[in-house]
């Protein structure tokens, strides 16, 4: 058993879920708050986990970018198409955009931390300015998805056809090079 009790991989998003993108954008909500809440708790010690450090970084590296593209190319315009004035997403839509700069930056230095931390074999908490680079990362994050949460899935579900969620989840899984998820293998 690890230090901080991180022997778990951070959980893969179930590929079925790709032909409910909606759920899809939820459960990847979920591995961005899971990766946040152990990056808090091993900012908190010197004690090295290389798995954990090497889950963490390919998460920032990979997982975190392609959720933004998801968002910004995918979900967001379709949300821009089918909500009606009264829905006012347009404020929000704009301003998760302009936080997603600020959290793929906030993310570059957790990543670049991490990966000095994996190279130097040290934990986290070994480095003085530890806490001050990832808090701020975990609290956007954190409040980042419960707007998604909380307004833009929501909305998304009123107003997005279902012709929208098939060519989303195509779209989300063409993105990681998986298969369409609508066509039944034979």
């Amino acid at each position: 058993m690890t230090i901080t009790g991180m022997q778990s991989p951070i959980e893969r998003v179930p590929l079925d879920l790709l032909r409910e993108p909606l759920v899809w954008f939820f459960a990847e909500h979920y591995r961005h708050r899971d990766v946040c809440s152990r990056l808090l708790v091993m900012a908190r010690t010197v004690v090295q986990e290389p798995d954990a450090l090497e889950e963490i970084h390919d998460f920032l590296d990979y997982d975190l970018a392609v959720h933004v593209i998801d968002e910004e190319d995918d979900l967001f315009p379709l949300m821009r198409r089918r909500c009606e004035p009264d829905d006012h997403i347009e404020g929000v839509l704009g301003m998760l955009s302009g936080e997603h700069a600020s959290d793929l930056q906030l993310a570059s230095a957790v990543k670049s931390l991490v990966a000095k931390a994996m190279a130097d074999g040290r934990g986290l908490a070994a480095y003085a300015d530890a806490w001050a680079v990832i808090e701020p990362f975990c609290v956007s994050q954190k409040r980042h998805i419960a707007v998604e949460n909380a307004v833009v899935l929501p909305i998304a579900r009123l107003r997005l056809t279902a012709s929208d969620l098939r060519g989303l989840g195509q779209r989300l899984a063409a993105r990681r090079g998986l298969p369409d998820p609508f066509v039944q293998a034979s």
